[in-house]
């Protein structure tokens, strides 16, 4: 008999309709040239061979013929300041005009504000473009993605090897309209239904933000019933609540329904679109999508009142919020086809407005990325010997381990370092007259989230504040007095300096830095860019290239990715997989696998579809000598009485099996037979109502199909196994139970 218990399957979500929204330019026209009647103040470099800039579109042939740098090297750009933010869809490149001077390749990187750059990728990858082969013959290149974005720069990466570097550019696309709204951390919008009550079967939420803050919401709904619908930042990455109808599931205590993307505060755009249809739900952030079932016991979202944007009001009590708000800019976004931040810059009556501004005010900071852990370093100059220190900066890494900071300190005070060690800050002052002076703080510091550190010492006294946390700052006292020196190395150490200059007891820093403050003030990285202050190896300035390698996770079967600056790792204890991604299972196949090993009868795990999607299974392997049966357990293995029952309230029995139908399914179909046995005993309890009635009892199969016959008979004929032999105690009947006898 198959009883074997059905699962509902779920479905995939796809409105195509809708997908418009932050579609590519690649379906109009945008390939207007966009540089060539740009003024000359618009193009600017890293240098100038021939002294002030010069203009390098596409074609030009007068001056110099195009850019060429000082010294023809990795760190050199040239710069487009497209006036606004344009939608940008395809690069041209020449070689400088009448030279032996062109780029054979070259990267691309893009901003807003010509600070925080970039880099243009394609399958996750930095993109290199191929150049040219000569001065004058142009390559054009069409972008798979366009790129919104006001500053261009072209990188170049290999040059002809008889010449320099040169170029003439052209940058393609068409203009770009967009609503922007500003949110400052104490600002919100709340859009007001036109009902006191908005309950949708569907929806469809789009959005583009970008922040400097790992955490804050961006929108929130609810209704009295239970029902709430919430995306907020949480440590760099977005969690979204749905919840449809079950008032025990309360937002304030509730674990989100799904959690997608990662580093989203890194002060970039990045795209939200979230379509539900009833129950089935489709998250996308950027390119990386997840289909789920929203919780909840109904099909529609109900919502009281508003949607708030950016915050949470606490009603009732103005410029209150029940959770941390968003902090940053959001772009078009879309409500079930309403244009939000439209009606908000109209002033319509359905929105209202709290200290929210619709241009994107953006900090003008300037992160920097070290590269190499073994040559990367950042000198910065300070002011020597000063009573006392004072160093504050924010670091981002995968790295359990990397030098921070290390500081030759005045007056023979000894040298200060800063490190992590096994994800651990470690401050440490060395002298060679008495024993260091450690000071350790915070764990799982290479979470690639944002932490600031700040170091203050006043004469005999040191402070190390993590995350500016004030209460849980650690304090130290010296001997000596502690004397601020003249040159601070972050990140590493030069090669072939002396201990007494910068020391580095573990491998250099992999990871990004910002907001570095030496003596209260802050250090321009720009001018490190260009020269003018302290020193650099290895560095990429402007940019903060972290990437996370277990986005999207490779890990199969449930295994736990982790990862460094470099690479991905994964851990697959209690998954019974191996591998470097968990793919090979660690269980036969079958039953008859194990007999093949010198096993006996037992319990065993099987996995019928080997490195498959489907987990293991337990089993009982039966081996004996001509068979091999594998039996799974379910709920009901011993005699349970049947209580009276009629047809309005029938008395059913369920099996509920140790295993999924899928796992069910792919053992079965790798078995010569497959059986499973249910016993009725009946005493005055008729089960097929045979010969003519409707059946009293019947089974329900895989495919949640209707079974009336019983053991042993055929599928479609309503008898049992005596019917067909002719052998019931009553042959009026095809069923013994349906003689209806006291016995």
């Amino acid at each position: 008999m198959d009883s074997v218990p059905s699962l509902a399957s779920g479905f995939t979500l796809l409105f195509s309709v809708l997908w418009h929204i932050g579609s590519t330019a690649t379906n109009y026209n945008c390939d207007n040239p966009l540089s060539a009647l740009l003024p000359q103040t618009a193009f600017s470099s890293s240098s100038e061979l021939f002294g002030s800039p010069s203009p390098a579109q596409l074609n030009r042939r007068i001056g110099p013929g195009g850019w060429s740098p000082v010294n023809s090297n990795a760190q050199q750009w040239l710069q487009i300041d497209l006036g606004n933010r344009v939608e940008i869809t395809a690069v041209a490149t020449q070689g400088r005009y009448g030279s032996s001077d062109w780029v054979t390749s070259y990267i691309l990187m893009f901003s807003d504000t010509g600070r925080n750059w970039k880099q243009y990728k394609q399958e996750d990858n930095i993109w290199t473009f191929s150049g040219n082969t000569n001065a004058d013959s142009i390559v054009h290149h069409k972008f798979l993605h366009s790129v919104k974005a006001r500053f261009i720069r072209f990188v170049p990466m290999e040059w002809n090897p008889n010449g320099k570097i040169g170029m003439r550019v052209e940058v393609y696309g068409c203009s770009y309209k967009s609503d922007v709204a500003d949110f400052d951390g104490r600002s919100s919008l709340l859009y007001r239904f036109n009902q006191k009550l908005m309950s949708t079967f569907k929806d469809v939420i789009s959005l583009k933000f970008k922040s400097m803050q790992g955490d804050g919401v961006l929108f929130h709904g609810e209704g009295q019933h239970g029902d709430y619908i919430t995306l907020e930042l949480q440590k760099g990455k977005l969690s979204l609540h749905i919840n449809l109808g079950d008032s025990k599931l309360r937002f304030s205590n509730s674990q989100p329904s799904v959690i997608l993307g990662s580093l989203l505060d890194d002060q970039h755009w990045h795209s939200v679109l979230i379509e539900r249809f009833n129950k089935q739900v489709n998250f996308t952030v950027d390119k990386h999508t997840q289909h789920f079932r929203a919780k909840g016991d109904g099909d529609y979202l109900d919502i009281d009142y508003e949607l708030s944007f950016g915050g949470i009001p606490v009603p009732g009590k103005p410029g209150t919020f029940l959770k941390k708000n968003f902090h940053g800019c959001i772009e078009n976004l879309y409500y079930n086809g309403v244009n939000i931040i439209d009606l908000a810059k109209r002033r319509k009556h359905q929105i209202y407005t709290g200290n929210v501004t619709f241009s994107c005010s953006e900090p003008q900071i300037v992160p920097i990325t070290f590269v190499n852990s073994s040559s990367s370093y950042l000198l910065l100059p300070g002011t020597p010997q000063i009573d006392g220190l004072s160093v504050s900066f924010q670091f981002r890494t995968w790295n359990r381990d990397g030098l921070l900071l290390s500081t030759a300190l005045s007056e023979d005070s000894g040298i200060l370092l800063l490190y992590l060690e096994d994800g651990l800050l470690r401050l440490v002052i060395q002298k060679m007259t008495e024993r260091s002076m450690e000071i350790p703080t915070g764990s799982n510091l290479n979470d690639g989230l944002w932490h600031s550190v700040s170091i203050n010492a006043r004469r005999n006294r040191i402070t190390l504040t993590l995350d500016n946390d004030a209460a849980s700052a650690a304090h130290e006292t010296t001997r000596l007095q502690i004397y601020s020196g003249n040159s601070y190395y972050f990140g590493g150490c030069p090669d072939n300096f002396t201990e007494s200059q910068c020391l580095n007891p573990i491998k250099a820093f992999q990871g990004c830095m910002r907001l570095i403050f030496i003596d209260n003030q802050p250090k321009d990285l720009i001018s490190v860019q260009q020269g003018s202050l302290g020193n650099f190896s290895d560095l990429h300035i402007d940019l903060c290239s972290i990437k996370d390698r277990c986005l999207p996770n490779y890990c199969e079967h449930g295994g736990t990715c982790a990862q460094s600056w470099a690479t991905f790792y994964c851990n697959c204890s209690d998954t019974g997989y191996t591998g470097a991604t968990c793919h090979n299972s660690i269980y036969e196949q079958s039953c008859e696998a194990y007999r093949h090993k010198g096993n006996t009868s037992g319990f065993f795990h099987i996995d019928p579809d080997g490195s498959g999607p489907l987990d293991p299974l337990y089993v009982y392997c039966n081996i004996t000598e001509d068979k091999i049966w594998t039996a799974v357990q379910h709920n009901n293995t011993e005699l349970i009485r049947v209580r009276g029952a009629h047809p309005k309230r029938p008395y059913v029995m369920y099996f509920n099996y140790s295993s999924s139908m899928e796992q069910l399914e792919a053992m079965i179909n790798g078995a010569e037979y497959c059986e499973q046995e249910t016993i009725y005993h009946c005493k005055k309890s008729r089960l097929l109502n045979t010969p003519n009635g409707m059946p009293f009892t019947w089974w329900i199969g895989r495919a949640n199909e209707k079974h009336p016959y019983w053991g042993g008979s055929l599928p479609g004929v309503q008898q049992c196994a005596c019917g067909l032999e002719e052998s019931c105690l009553d042959m009026r009947h095809f069923c013994n139970c349906d003689a209806d006898k006291e016995e």
